[in-house]
């Protein structure tokens, strides 16, 4: 049995302000364009979950967060491994201070 992929709510929302921000700086296709990279980077995932490294600046919490790197975002994850789940948890633009990701959710 394959895994499925969940977004959580705080995810969509950092889904929603990279819509926004590209609508802004450049144009509708190109926010679709983007958003459609991103929602469908995960995909890879559902055969093998631990495909992608540990995020270490997230070693301290209680799951194990891994990352997939699409264009300048890291898209963070967990996997419940009993519910057969990834668990989306963050989209993080990199271009950011890379401590930020340790930002409360």
């Amino acid at each position: 049995m394959s895994y499925s992929i969940i977004w959580s709510n705080f995810a969509e929302r950092e889904l929603d302000k990279i819509f926004q921000y590209y609508i802004e700086k450049a144009n509708l296709k190109v926010a679709k364009s983007i958003l459609q990279k991103i929602l469908v980077e995960p995909e890879r995932l559902i055969q093998n979950s631990e495909l992608f490294q540990i995020e270490d600046l997230l070693i301290d919490r209680v799951y194990n967060y891994r990352y997939i790197v699409c264009d300048n975002y890291k898209i963070i994850y967990s996997v419940d491994i009993e519910l057969k789940l990834i668990k989306i948890a963050d989209v993080f633009d990199t271009r950011q201070n890379p401590i930020k990701i340790k930002r409360i959710k």
